[in-house]
């Protein structure tokens, strides 16, 4: 094993899941890295919203503080100087700001790990500099993109990234896996709503849902608007904490995959649901990225579906042994290469190469 680091992270949250697929993430990255001795610290903006939907309050992989205000995390960030790491996160509150303050203490390494890779691109273009700073992207050693490809040369040849590592979402095995319940619903879907989102989630669940009454549907997130119209066989849940992840997903035939517009855009993207659901056992149908086929085979690990007519032929047609194959295969793999230890190696990996190559530069 590698020589234990101390890493501190500044990110969106860790305490709450409520409307947001970054605790999962830091969840399962931060027990990989717990579990391979690393000293982690997770630093979490003390806001309203997430304060009344705290499902762990008390990570016992990390050492978790909440800050109400910059002074504060100038404060934290000045007891944990001798990190060999500071990670700051995407989305999080007032985050220029906290960029600077951490830049302004030289850590050893510095790094950006942004879970939105897509849509930060597309706010830069558009100049909205709401939790980074274009200026701000060469400070970085390290850019750890949520998305691959050609988002990484977009990084350091238009935005002067150091070096961008793709680092994807993840899922912790241990919270997510089969739990063998009866099936409740023939198609479900989860995600937080995004207007991007609808209507891929119109034309992939609700229209099916409209045209084979005979069967059952359901979408859970939360933040959905009243006026959208449900079909009656759509069961609705506004919000469904990690914890019944695992029975949401076992107990659908088929669960659904849609991607937001600046991640289909840019391709490999792969969301944290994703992972989730393959690890889940339940098999997924998806709508159509690029990359999406490197990770999960197109009819061996997932079945990618553009229409609605199509989605009605996967669930009038597949018969029970081949979903289940299909399913069988994207856990296989997601447990092989997705889980929240793989990505804890590949972010150790990363931070190792520049502290290596700074006592190399210093000798």
């Amino acid at each position: 094993m590698r020589t234990a680091k101390k890493l501190v992270f500044v990110g969106l949250s860790l305490s709450s899941s409520w409307g947001n697929g970054h605790a999962t993430t830091y969840r399962a990255l931060l027990k990989g890295l717990a579990a391979d001795g690393h000293e982690l610290v997770f630093l979490e903006r003390d806001v309203e919203w997430y304060a009344a939907n705290r499902d762990l309050p008390s990570p016992g992989f990390c050492k978790l503080t909440l800050y109400a205000s910059l002074s504060e995390l100038r404060g934290l960030l000045a007891e944990h100087a001798n990190a060999d790491a500071i990670i700051i996160g995407s989305y999080v509150p007032d985050g220029v700001e906290v960029i600077d303050l951490a830049a302004s203490m030289t850590p050893r390494a510095l790094a950006f790990y942004d879970i939105d890779t897509p849509v930060t691109l597309g706010k830069l273009a558009r100049g909205d500099e709401e939790f980074l700073a274009r200026r701000q992207i060469p400070l970085f050693d390290l850019y750890f993109s949520f998305a691959g490809g050609r988002a990484l040369k977009k990084l350091e040849s238009e935005y002067g990234a150091k070096k961008a590592v793709p680092l994807y979402c993840s899922v912790d095995p241990d919270q997510y896996g089969p739990t063998g319940e009866s099936i409740c619903w023939d198609l479900g879907y989860l995600g937080t709503y995004s207007p991007d989102r609808q209507p891929a989630i119109e034309r992939l669940l609700v229209e099916p849902a409209r045209r084979l009454p005979d069967l059952s549907f359901v979408v859970a997130g939360p933040q959905y608007p009243a006026d959208i119209d449900w079909p009656e066989n759509v069961e609705r849940i506004d919000h469904l904490p990690p914890l019944r992840h695992p029975s949401f997903y076992s107990r659908q035939r088929f669960t659904l995959n849609v991607t937001r517009a600046d991640m289909i855009a840019l391709g490999h993207s792969p969301s944290v649901r994703l992972f989730e659901a393959a690890a889940c056992g339940a098999p997924i149908i998806s709508d159509r990225w690029d990359g999406l086929t490197d990770l999960l085979p197109d009819g061996q690990a997932i079945l990618i579906a553009d229409t609605t007519e199509q989605v009605i032929d996967i669930l009038q047609r597949t018969s029970a042994a081949r979903s289940q194959d299909i399913a069988d295969t994207a856990r296989r793999i997601v447990l092989a290469t997705h889980t929240g230890s793989a990505r804890a190696r590949e972010l150790v990996e990363a931070i190792d190469s520049v502290l290596q190559s700074r006592m190399i530069g210093c000798a």
